[in-house]
């Protein structure tokens, strides 16, 4: 029915109480050609103006854009409240807990990196199953109504081990050059994203789904200036994903880090991120330099609410109130902000990254990645900083916040005997005569294809009658040699053939800086007395990293118990100190009424790593500090008996013993001990 036709059948109804008959006089008959002509016009200005706003409300329906210095969702200006959670450093189980947490503190969007090294550990090997499901993650944030800002890399940093790169990238030849327009490396990056970014196509916001922002490499200023390499990102990622997609950039609050790491114009969006409670204001004026004009939302890409920590240093805190009020400075001028972190969780396996602002001073990540995050890293929500946030995020928020849910429960579930299982080289003899990689001289761990973990170097030599020196000039990370009984290399009243044994763990690749490129193991010649000792084999330790299948299971043999042992991470000669203690597994089981979390407390052990039910929850070292506990969330217990397997490094606790715990701790080890690095 048309206008005309609508109010022809309204004019002449009993509503109106007018009806058109041969008997009505005249003037109502031009009363009611008046009152057609009146109605008509305002019925069709009404009806004009309903299309034009149906026709807008299709046009921006599904459409996140930049314009006029304001986000814009779907016509409607629009600030980013947002934080990180990275779905990789959270059991799968506990996704949608995580997410409702940082729906309460207040976030409309969530930003996560992706690690290439998660999704494809060996080359041409790929994994997007369990905790490397990043399509379920995405629809996960979409069906909480949470928007997405993703970062693909191909470099992350994210203290994450090789900032995100696979190791296998380190084993080719000739070296490739990361970060960089080097050709044989940029096809490898276009195979990655040719895999990847058609599986999240269909989760962009203008397709449905919840990508509002793409990142192009990250924090690249602070790395370098190749305007080429950012250029084939941003091509790659349009071949893929389109135009209408926002794609950015994130870099330091410089004016150094902008120029180097920006695209200038309305191609890509430069955001940036600087210390908490640096003024924000000045910066934001600055990044308008590096967008085109209506195109520079002010966006802290990375508002940092906490800090990493290292081993050996005092777990790091940040103020609470100090936070908020930082974050208010920013939200209360219509800045937008993502929290660093909201949630941190945990680096499970052997994910964790480093830092070194020298080669030789290297420091490796805790396992708890917890960051001082407003969500703790078992999810807790009842700390300062989350209270003080959600308090300020409140107050610019369009609606009001979600109720906070209560904690997880966490149980201690008591003391753990354990009992030696076998020492590591039970199967050292047979294993290195059937599965050793052979060589003139020592290889790194990636050439030998161990990715991560422990590579047993393994040579014999001549043992002289006044003894041997032993040097070794560069080893990555960590190194413990074991001669006949003595480390400084035995006297022997005649010439003898000794075993030389050395093994090498990889404690984390260095994730950001210039000494990134981090290959593990030996990495120079072994010298003895002076002169190359050649002729070696070497054997990888097979150990399950996260979302690998369990590879713990060696088969016992022959004990090494007269081997005596000696760790260091500086040069390896015979005046060090011997150590009586024996590389081994542990294990021992408890059992489970009721399944919640729990911490696994390692005080008194030395070093090592630490397995539940066949998951690798990760690295121990208390004896260095500051971690004490591990935490153990609940989707990896089970009701009934369940079992831990730990291998230790340096000396077992007296009494063999590990307790099961209800809280983290941070405070174990001696505190600003220094790491010296070959």
């Amino acid at each position: 029915m048309d206008i005309r036709a609508l109010l022809s059948f309204w004019l002449t109804s009993p509503v109106l109480g007018i009806r058109a008959s041969t008997c009505s006089p005249s003037w109502v008959l031009l009363w009611e050609d008046e009152m057609f002509v009146l109605f008509y016009e305002i019925f069709s200005a009404i009806f004009s103006s309903h299309v034009v706003l149906e026709q807008a409300v299709a046009v921006n329906k599904n459409k996140f854009e930049i314009k006029d210095d304001m986000f814009w969702k779907d016509g409607k200006p629009f600030r980013i409240i947002g934080g990180d959670l990275h779905y990789f450093r959270t059991l799968p189980q506990y996704w949608e807990d995580r997410l409702l947490r940082a729906k309460a503190l207040g976030l409309n969007a969530i930003q996560t990196y992706v690690p290439w090294n998660l999704h494809e550990p060996k080359e041409g090997q790929l994994d997007f199953d369990g905790i490397a499901d990043i399509v379920s993650f995405l629809e996960l944030c979409h069906k909480l109504d949470l928007l997405v800002l993703l970062r693909p890399g191909p470099y992350i940093c994210a203290e994450w081990d090789f900032g995100g790169f696979p190791a296998w990238l380190l084993s080719k030849e000739p070296a490739l050059k990361l970060r960089s327009s080097d050709p044989a490396y940029l096809a490898l990056v276009d195979s990655w994203w040719g895999i990847l970014l058609p599986k999240i196509d269909h989760l962009l916001y203008h397709k449905g789904g919840p990508i509002v922002m793409v990142q192009i490499e990250n924090e690249f200023g602070s790395y370098g200036d190749d305007k080429d390499y950012l250029h084939h990102l941003v091509n790659l990622a349009r071949s893929h994903l389109g135009d209408d997609i926002i794609l950015y950039t994130t870099d330091g609050g410089t004016r150094d880090t902008l120029t180097k790491g920006t695209i200038r114009g309305d191609t890509v969006f430069s955001a940036v991120d600087f210390s908490t409670g640096e003024d924000p204001w000045p910066i934001f004026k600055m990044q308008k330099e590096y967008n085109a004009p209506g195109k520079s939302p002010p966006l802290s890409s990375e508002f940092y609410t906490g800090w990493l920590t290292h081993w050996g240093e005092i777990i790091a805190k940040t103020d609470a109130n100090s936070t908020a009020s930082a974050l208010e400075n920013i939200l209360s001028r219509n800045g937008s902000a993502v929290l660093y972190m909201a949630h941190g969780g945990t680096n499970f396996g052997f994910y964790n990254g480093a830092n070194a602002a020298q080669e030789s001073d290297y420091n490796a990540d805790l396992t708890s990645y917890d960051y001082d995050a407003p969500i703790s890293e078992s999810g807790d929500v009842d700390g300062a900083k989350f209270k003080a946030l959600r308090a300020v995020i409140a107050k610019y928020s369009a609606a009001s916040l979600p109720p906070v849910p209560l904690n997880n429960e966490k149980t201690g579930y008591g003391r753990i005997k354990l009992e030696k299982a076998a020492s590591l080289f039970d199967t050292l003899d047979n294993d290195l005569s059937t599965k050793a990689i052979e060589s003139e001289n020592p290889i790194s761990m990636e050439a030998a294809g161990q990715m991560f973990g422990f590579l047993l170097y393994a040579s014999e030599y001549t043992s002289k009658g006044n003894g041997n020196t032993l040097s070794i000039p560069k080893v990555h990370d960590r190194a413990q040699v074991w001669s006949n009984k003595q480390v400084n290399l035995p006297n022997a009243e005649c010439a003898s053939t000794s075993r030389l044994l050395i093994l090498v763990e990889n404690m984390g690749r260095i994730n950001y800086g210039q000494y990134m490129f981090d290959s593990k193991g030996i990495l120079s010649a072994v010298y003895l007395d002076g002169k190359p000792l050649l002729k070696w084999k070497m054997l990888p330790i097979p150990l399950g990293n996260l979302n690998e299948s369990p590879k713990i299971s060696p088969v016992f043999k022959k004990s090494y118990s007269d081997l005596i042992r000696v760790s260091t991470r500086k040069s390896l000669k015979s005046d060090l100190g011997v150590n009586s203690a024996e590389l081994a597994f542990y294990t021992g089981s408890f059992v489970v009424d009721k399944v919640t979390d729990t911490y696994m407390s390692f005080n008194g052990w030395g070093k090592g790593v630490a397995f539940v039910n066949d998951f690798n929850i990760g690295r121990y070292w208390p004896s260095f500090g500051p971690q004490c506990n591990l935490y153990v969330p609940a989707p990896i217990l089970q009701r009934g008996k369940n079992v831990l397997v730990i291998l230790e490094l340096e000396s077992p606790q007296p009494e063999l013993v590990v307790r099961s715990v209800d809280q983290q701790d941070f405070t174990c080890g001696s505190k600003h001990l220094s790491m010296p690095r070959l």
